[in-house]
């Protein structure tokens, strides 16, 4: 790989991650990946659960299913020739069968949001999630698995953290990644990006509106009793990741 700094976000749904998306992405010096797997997992998914997927089919036309194909271009030739590469990966989408050495050549870095913030806004999209879903037994998994192979712990952030302090957030999110904080980091112009997903339009909508983050504003909407099992499973995972902090 060139000397291009590479960075590999991994979160969870209905985090922050697109605005930290839009927000390196406001670097002169910076392009942007959007869930590059996405169509790989959905390709891996039942006919039924790929439905609960909003524009499913066009995701899959948009991109390749094969994650080997991903895998090739995230870890090949930088697109513009850029000195920062910032990929914005769901970590669900990290199924069984992706072999995951290539990511010790990325810097990588976790976001996680309280586990009752997520559920409480996934679920309006897809009503009965598994842990699996949200993205928490992948995210340790992966953890875990770097920190084997390198020694070292991966940072962590919370996505609380960043929308109450973004300017120190972000500054240590450069600190991680190698790379100068940058101010134009901190804002950015409305709208929809060349760079977004075809699924943009169904997810982005507060994105599309922002100029910025928004501070952070605790939720009073409390996960249904049916999912009391996936919090506490979630809360837990949650927990262990933050010990990261």
């Amino acid at each position: 790989m060139s000397e291009c700094v590479r960075i590999a976000m991994w979160s969870g749904p209905r985090n922050i991650s697109t605005a930290l998306m839009r927000s390196w992405g406001s670097r002169a010096d910076c392009t942007v990946s959007d869930e590059p797997l996405y169509a790989h997992y959905l390709s891996t998914r039942s006919e039924e659960a790929r439905a609960e997927h909003p524009i499913a089919a066009e995701v899959m036309a948009s991109q390749p299913t094969d994650w080997r194909e991903v895998v090739a271009t995230l870890t090949g030739a930088v697109p513009g020739g850029v000195g920062v590469w910032y990929q914005k990966h769901m970590a669900h989408h990290l199924t069984p069968e992706i072999d995951r050495d290539w990511v010790l050549g990325l810097r990588n870095v976790f976001l996680v949001r309280e586990p009752e913030e997520m559920i409480t806004s996934f679920i309006k999209v897809i009503p009965d999630p598994t842990p699996a879903d949200l993205g928490l037994p992948q995210q340790v998994q992966l953890f875990e698995f770097i920190e084997a192979r390198t020694g070292r712990r991966p940072s962590v952030f919370d996505a609380r953290e960043v929308l109450e302090r973004p300017r120190e957030a972000l500054s240590r999110m450069c600190d991680v990644a190698g790379v100068a904080f940058d101010e134009a980091m901190l804002e950015w112009s409305p709208g929809a990006r060349e760079t977004d997903g075809v699924w943009g339009p169904h997810w982005y909508s507060r994105v599309y509106e922002s100029s910025g983050f928004t501070a952070y504003s605790p939720k009073d909407e409390r996960v249904p009793a049916r999912l009391a099992g996936v919090l506490a499973e979630c809360r837990a995972m949650y927990e262990s990741l933050r010990g990261g902090v």
